[in-house]
């Protein structure tokens, strides 16, 4: 059996303001395309399918777009639902949907009941345990006394032990959407730390043949002695902690004994991350900078003074610029004028001290009048009511 492993397509999210959702439907169109030609026989959704529990429509219909592509292209689709997910909605009418090939598991009573698919060696169960929030699942799962997330999933797994005991030579595939130990985060990844310590130890896996991991962006295997145990990563970065990841899906080979191989193969870029560092009439102008004019861009600007509407002007070069530094060299002041210093000055040397503290230079005199000015004017509005 051939199967493909992907998770954290995070539908719906933006990226510092930019809608992604074109960028998302031509990745996932992708994985379509690699499912028809490498004969994938099971897509493994491992959570997060959406960015948010209530998606816009617009959300929607991307992502049925992509099931329904990966459905054409030939294979079924096993998904479950992560932290991202609203389990509830995510799972309204998974009963029919399975009639189809998209089986959804956000049920967490539901762990210990496989997706069951045959090859030419027989059956293979395929369990989902969704993303478990210890508060509400213990209780799901029929132990209240289970605590944190380490606890829960320990009951879970039992569940999917117990089934599989029952099973005898079925070889075993289970998603789980978790923060393994070993395994590295990034910026984009939300935390997961609410009821109790979010990592959860490896060897809780042990026993299965092949462990189709979500939560983590980045694809790495958490545990080098365990190579069934995988993150395949997000489709798109979506942080630019993840510039440098290789966006990927694995492919996961299972013969008549269990796993076989696991394989990685790059997805393509929509469009790249770069992040800049320079002087903003550096960057505007100097040709080594050109590759990146149609990246993402986070720009850190050097110059000795705040530019004036930077981003704006950064953007004539870098349209899709959408972060913005300022770190003059020498450095900044780590904070502004003390209190003191403060309430024993009039309000114009007090914004004067403001303008200096934030541009990292002083107002010049055309400046101070008319900061002066001001001030006069809402003093002499305040005498007139």
């Amino acid at each position: 059996m051939r199967i493909l492993h992907t998770s954290d397509w995070h539908v719906g999210r933006s990226f510092h303001g930019r809608d992604l959702l074109s960028d998302q439907e031509q990745v996932l169109a992708s994985i379509a395309a690699l499912v028809a030609e490498r004969a994938i026989d099971v897509v493994l959704v491992a959570g997060d399918l959406y960015d948010r529990a209530l998606p816009s429509a617009e959300a929607v219909g991307v992502c049925h777009r992509a099931l329904r592509l990966i459905r054409d292209a030939g294979a079924s689709i096993v998904v479950i639902s992560g932290n991202h997910d609203s389990a509830s909605r995510l799972g309204f009418g998974a009963e029919f949907l399975a009639a189809g090939g998209l089986y959804v598991r956000s049920d967490p009573a539901r762990v210990g009941s496989p997706v069951l698919l045959a090859d030419s060696h027989g059956e293979v169960a395929v369990y989902g345990v969704p993303y478990l929030e210890p508060d509400t699942a213990r209780h799901a799962l029929g132990d209240p006394e289970a605590r944190g997330h380490e606890g829960v999933l320990r009951v879970a797994l039992a569940a999917v032990r117990a089934d599989l005991a029952e099973r005898p030579g079925v070889r075993s595939v289970l998603l789980a959407h978790a923060f393994v130990v070993g395994g590295e985060g990034c910026e984009s990844e939300r935390t997961i730390s609410v009821g109790g310590i979010e990592t959860v130890p490896a060897a809780l896996f042990d026993g299965l043949d092949y462990v189709a991991l979500g939560h983590l962006h980045g694809v790495q295997q958490p545990d080098a002695t365990r190579p069934w145990l995988r993150y395949s990563g997000s489709p798109l970065a979506y942080s630019f902690s993840e510039a440098r990841q290789r966006k990927s899906v694995l492919i996961a080979e299972l013969g008549a004994g269990g796993l076989d191989s696991v394989s990685r193969v790059e997805l393509p870029i929509p469009r790249a991350l770069s992040s800049l560092t320079g002087t903003l009439e550096g960057l505007l102008s100097d040709p080594e900078h050109a590759f990146a004019e149609d990246h993402y861009v986070a720009a850190v600007l050097t110059d000795p003074a705040r530019p004036l509407d930077a981003l704006r002007r950064l953007q004539t070069r870098f349209p899709h610029a959408v972060t913005l530094e300022w770190q003059p060299l020498g450095g900044r002041p780590e904070s502004g004028p003390p209190l003191a210093a403060v309430t024993r000055r009039d309000d114009t040397e007090v914004a004067v001290s403001f303008v200096s503290y934030v541009r990292n230079t002083g107002a010049d005199q055309s400046e101070r009048d008319l900061l002066g000015a001001a001030f006069e004017a809402q003093r002499v509005a305040e005498a007139a009511r």
